[in-house]
């Protein structure tokens, strides 16, 4: 069946939508943070992140972190919450293979960075050596500098495990929660 712009719009603004939800942006400083990171993330023109190179890639992934970073409210607009909604978003488009076809983001897989926070930052701590890495400053002190340090790192993890570092997020957080007795049922990010 043929899809049509409309289609691709609806299943962009669903994956905002169901990717930035209230446990994903707690505590970030004000109201309405959560809707403001879903309009942009579902208005957002997803062309630019084809995978063309790594470096072409990472430009556009700063970018449009600042961009949506100035589209929250004020008192929430930090690198860190935006990244990280970003990064989500992102992984999800690539896991949906509709919208991934169509804007050729399978390429740009290797590429992508796992979503930073305090679970999958205390899991890359317990692998890592005590000084490889920093103190996990929270996503309202997180600065490109601290994330390059994760980022790295947990690209290393991740070749070791044979999948790209988008994909260590669902291990990292899935071995965080089972180590911190989380219910089977309970509740996601």
């Amino acid at each position: 069946m043929n899809k049509d712009d409309e289609f691709y719009r609806d299943m962009q603004r669903y994956i905002a939508v169901t990717t930035v939800g209230p446990s994903t942006l707690r505590n970030q400083g004000s109201k309405g943070v959560i809707e403001a990171a879903q309009r942009f993330l579902a208005n957002m023109d997803i062309e630019p992140f084809r995978g063309r190179n790594e470096s072409l890639f990472l430009d556009v992934l700063d970018r449009k972190t600042e961009d949506l970073k100035k589209s929250l409210p004020d008192g929430a607009r930090n690198w860190g919450a935006a990244r990280k909604a970003l990064n989500l978003f992102l992984r999800d488009i690539c896991y949906n293979r509709f919208i991934a076809e169509k804007h050729g983001l399978s390429s740009a897989e290797d590429w992508m960075e796992i979503p930073l926070d305090s679970l999958v930052a205390s899991s890359l701590k317990r692998k890592g050596k005590r000084r490889e890495l920093p103190r996990w400053p929270g996503l309202n002190g997180l600065t490109p500098e601290i994330s390059a340090k994760f980022q790295a790192f947990a690209q290393q993890v991740a070749l070791q495990q044979g999948i790209s570092r988008v994909h260590l997020d669902m291990r990292l957080w899935t071995e965080e929660r089972k180590r911190n007795g989380e219910p089977r049922g309970g509740a996601y990010r």
